[in-house]
């Protein structure tokens, strides 16, 4: 594994273990994630951690630089190399597809890592992220948490970005469900509760990279406004909703015609 790689993994070593307590894959997401796939039948996943969202249907190479995460993956799975995006060791145009899911904020290069990505696949890249155009559609980083917004704002590209990068895209809206098993930072927005559950925060790096005492503080005050009726005041109308555009997109780079 490259040397610059250490701060990525580092994230996962840290926050890594028991991932997989909260964050399973869930099955609406997988549906549209493994349509995006097409007819590819090898796949590589780069950022793969645990192996969520991997397709058992296909011949599925898994590329994460976390020893913790490689750790919780379940024994007889895909095979996992160890590195990071920015270095796949990989020839050119080697797999039909490639994916990568939540996992561009933690890369060191993003440039590099999605140039990676072209250069191993032939047919599509598709991409599970945030766009952070829609900064402002979440009311927990809107009114308690603005420091996981500002976190998260810079290190997540636009689609300018990726259509510069990868040519023309596709960028299809990825509801997510009141219900989603998936534990990612937007995963809980109809459920406020969840969210001040320690071991629930701790699989969302956003908020375990952040300063504790500035987490702490801003579930101090959604403690508050629970308790007082205030959030429901507010945002009580979500908890009606079934599902929410928070500005997860899914994104399709087609490489061949």
């Amino acid at each position: 594994m490259k040397s610059h790689s250490a701060a990525e993994a580092q994230v996962y070593d840290n926050i890594g273990c028991g991932y997989v307590v909260t964050r399973q894959p869930d099955p609406r997401i997988a549906r549209m994630i493994h349509s995006a796939l097409g007819d590819a039948r090898t796949v590589l996943n780069v950022g793969a951690g645990t192996g969520s969202y991997e397709p058992v249907d296909r011949q599925v190479v898994a590329v994460e630089p976390s020893q913790a995460m490689i750790r919780q993956r379940r024994i007889g799975t895909v095979p996992v190399i160890r590195a990071v995006a920015e270095h796949l060791p990989f020839s050119e145009a080697v797999f039909d597809a490639s994916l990568a899911v939540l996992t561009m904020h933690h890369w060191h290069d993003r440039r590099a890592g999605l140039a990676e990505l072209r250069r191993v696949t032939r047919h599509r890249i598709v991409i599970y992220t945030w766009d952070p155009a829609c900064y402002d559609a979440f009311w927990l980083g809107a009114h308690y948490l603005p420091e996981v917004r500002d976190l998260d704002l810079p290190r997540f590209p636009n689609m300018q970005e990726l259509a510069q990068q990868l040519g023309a895209i596709e960028s299809h809206p990825v509801p997510i469900p009141h219900d989603c098993v998936d534990g990612f930072l937007g995963a809980y927005w109809r459920r406020p509760e969840a969210y001040l559950d320690p071991y629930v925060r701790r699989a969302m790096s956003g908020l375990a990279q952040l300063p504790q005492k500035i987490v702490e503080a801003a579930m101090t005050r959604l403690t508050g406004d629970l308790r007082s009726g205030r959030w429901d005041e507010q945002f009580g109308w979500l908890r009606k909703l079934e599902s929410i555009d928070l500005g997860y997109r899914l994104i399709i780079a087609r490489l061949t015609a």
